[in-house]
């Protein structure tokens, strides 16, 4: 799904000689104000996994950070997490996108996420987060619904964030993933591979931070995954709740 017609051939130039079938929307996701509308465009296109990778850019000043960091991410995320066809969503959020500070941060580390997250990127940090909150607490309802319900654990619903540091445009490279500090970067080929290898690994889900770093993406992943080694750890789950029904 892009915003404009004028992207439909570098999109369709980047498919070819791939596997599969390219289908390109378009569509504009600053015009998703509801679950329904998000629902609206994942009926016309019949997913089995969801991509996020939506945002202002800082443009359009904090009403549109709002609008498609916040509200839209949210209406994709509650849209696809309702339709049993759907069955991953990914959404890349940030490192530093949290409320707490974890054990595994030193006091630089918190003092550089307290000044993206304050006064560098004050909307930026609300909008992802409680994105990120809402993916967290309703992906897990879903999770554990479908154990109830005896569906396999390689079937069941998979809910992951994706959490690069400072993005670049270096080229892609390793990565190292887990409970890492703030501070380091992510190239944008980088997260891209990381997006490719969380989604096809069987049984990732929650929150993967991720910088560059000396480990293959897809090897990393999986490791990661084996031990289940998950970055929301340490969160306020009771609070996660009560701020994720606001939405």
């Amino acid at each position: 799904m892009i915003r404009t017609a004028e992207q439909k051939p570098a999109i369709e130039k980047l498919g070819q000689e791939h596997p599969g079938k390219l289908s390109v929307l378009v569509s504009s996701v600053s015009d998703v104000k509801s679950e329904s509308d998000a629902k609206r465009i994942l009926d016309q296109v019949k997913p089995d996994w969801v991509v996020w990778s939506a945002g202002a850019g800082g443009k359009g000043g904090a009403d549109m950070t709002y609008a498609i960091d916040r509200d839209a991410a949210i209406a994709f995320t509650k849209a696809s997490i309702h339709s049993p066809s759907v069955k991953k969503f990914l959404t890349v959020s940030y490192l530093a996108s949290r409320r707490g500070r974890p054990s595994w941060w030193s006091d630089k580390d918190w003092e550089a996420a307290q000044k993206i997250n304050n006064k560098v990127l004050p909307t930026y940090y609300k909008a992802k987060l409680a994105a990120d909150e809402v993916l967290t607490v309703l992906a897990k309802e879903r999770y554990d619904k479908e154990a109830m319900h005896s569906v396999p654990s390689n079937e069941r619903f998979s809910a992951i964030s994706l959490r690069p540091g400072t993005l670049t445009d270096e080229k892609a490279g390793g990565v190292k993933v887990g409970k890492v500090g703030v501070g380091g970067k992510t190239s944008r080929a980088t997260t891209a591979h990381a997006i490719v290898a969380a989604l096809e690994t069987n049984g990732a889900k929650g929150w993967i931070d991720v910088l560059d770093g000396d480990e293959d993406a897809a090897d990393a992943i999986r490791k990661l995954t084996e031990d289940g080694v998950d970055a929301v750890d340490e969160e306020d789950v009771d609070l996660m709740k009560e701020n994720a029904a606001k939405w």
